[in-house]
């Protein structure tokens, strides 16, 4: 008999952290996960653009990180949400135009689009790239962030 005791421990009720070894179908269970806890924190109408930015980064692993292995850490924030994914493929990444008949090379271009902030941090073991969207029905209540600079990664 299976039975949970606490279905929302503290630690999920603002984070959740995962490693993964990911493949061709892994963003849409990632995609999942996400929406879950947007939809636990009353975020929904950030589901779009996150679901997008997460999957994009979740490709790139597939794509260019040997043995797929990452990190995907998805915090509730003050002023809305941040998903870090870190892998550990040293090298820098950067968002650049695509030829207009390439089958990629927009991806980071598409997490521009569709967040508020964006960066990649590098560490001794890889890389940690981070988006975050901002609730823009609490922007009353906290103008005072929306000029601040982005926080580097959460410690793994």
């Amino acid at each position: 008999m299976n039975h949970a005791t606490d279905l929302y421990p503290t630690e999920l009720q603002s984070s959740y952290r995962m490693g993964f070894t990911v493949g061709e179908h892994s963003a849409g269970h990632m995609r999942r996960i996400l929406r879950i806890f947007l939809s636990r924190w009353g975020l929904d109408h950030l589901s779009d653009a996150s679901a997008l930015a997460l999957t994009e980064l979740v490709a790139n692993v597939v794509r260019h990180v040997p043995g797929r292995r990452c990190t995907v850490l998805i915090l509730r924030e003050p002023h809305g949400l941040r998903v870090e994914v870190a892998d550990g493929m040293p090298g820098p990444l950067y968002a650049k135009a695509a030829v207009p008949l390439a089958e990629s090379g927009r991806g980071l271009a598409l997490v521009e689009a569709v967040t508020e902030r964006w960066g990649v941090e590098s560490s001794d073991g890889g890389k940690t790239v981070w988006f975050e969207c901002d609730d823009s029905r609490d922007r009353a209540a906290w103008p005072f962030m929306c000029d601040a600079p982005p926080r580097p990664p959460h410690p793994y």
